[in-house]
């Protein structure tokens, strides 16, 4: 799965890297997590960068609770909560990293972060290029008698005016079979997309082919510190190899 990950840019270098517009409320990011509002690039406004809340709601959901951070590529055109977006609704989540937890066998302060027992990697590219995801978006209306609560998954809580009754627009992140890099840290990974092919992502009539793992030869992953599991660290602190 992905469900932390790193969006370190400038501002101008983000415009730069995607061909966006990018307006003054956005800010790097050390520690995305979900129910956040994060920068995503969404298939009917590819021109500039939007803030949507980590968590798809599907249009259909009797409320705005239990957003989906994940879909699996394997059946993101089949699943009901994903189909329709699948078909009309897709977007490029903007990154430089993610983080993965592995198991370390030994006990951790839960009380503290929720991760005892497992050390945090950050993925990257060796180069630290930045890279965009393949994701899928959503709009959820609420109808009268219904209010907006937010996303509380994996301690992210909610931003800003989300808790504003009105269209919530969200979205996910698509995963699929791990490359060789990451399958020693997790059985999933996020689909990371060939940069001549992200606007084929958000255009294509069926882009499945693309959701495929990224090759392994120019990727790293270091562990970092267990700050990172709390998503109200968002510091690049977070981003240094942890000493040894």
């Amino acid at each position: 799965m992905c469900g932390r990950y790193t969006l370190t840019l400038e501002r101008d270098d983000l415009e730069d890297r995607f061909g966006v517009t990018v307006d003054d409320s956005y800010t790097p990011r050390y520690n995305a997590a979900p129910g956040q509002k994060l920068p995503v690039i969404t298939s009917d406004a590819p021109e500039a960068v939007q803030h949507l809340e980590w968590g798809l709601v599907p249009s259909w959901a009797d409320d705005d609770t239990g957003g989906l951070i994940n879909a699996r590529a394997e059946t993101v055109d089949e699943k009901p909560s994903f189909q329709a977006a699948y078909e009309q609704r897709r977007c490029l989540v903007p990154a430089d990293g993610f983080y993965e937890w592995v198991e370390t066998g030994t006990d951790g302060d839960e009380s503290e972060n929720g991760s005892g027992g497992k050390q945090p990697y950050r993925v990257t590219f060796e180069d630290d290029r930045p890279f965009a995801m393949a994701g899928l978006w959503e709009r959820w209306e609420p109808d009268d008698e219904t209010t907006q609560s937010g996303l509380d998954a994996f301690g992210g809580g909610v931003e800003g005016d989300d808790a504003a009754d009105g269209p919530l627009e969200t979205f996910t992140i698509i995963t699929t079979e791990p490359n060789d890099r990451i399958a020693d840290l997790h059985h999933r990974m996020a689909v990371i997309l060939e940069p001549g092919s992200e606007r084929e992502w958000l255009t294509a009539d069926d882009p499945k082919a693309l959701l495929e793992p990224y090759p392994d030869d120019e990727m790293c992953a270091y562990p970092v510190s267990q700050a990172v599991n709390n998503p109200a660290n968002d510091d690049p602190v977070l981003l240094e190899p942890l000493e040894s």
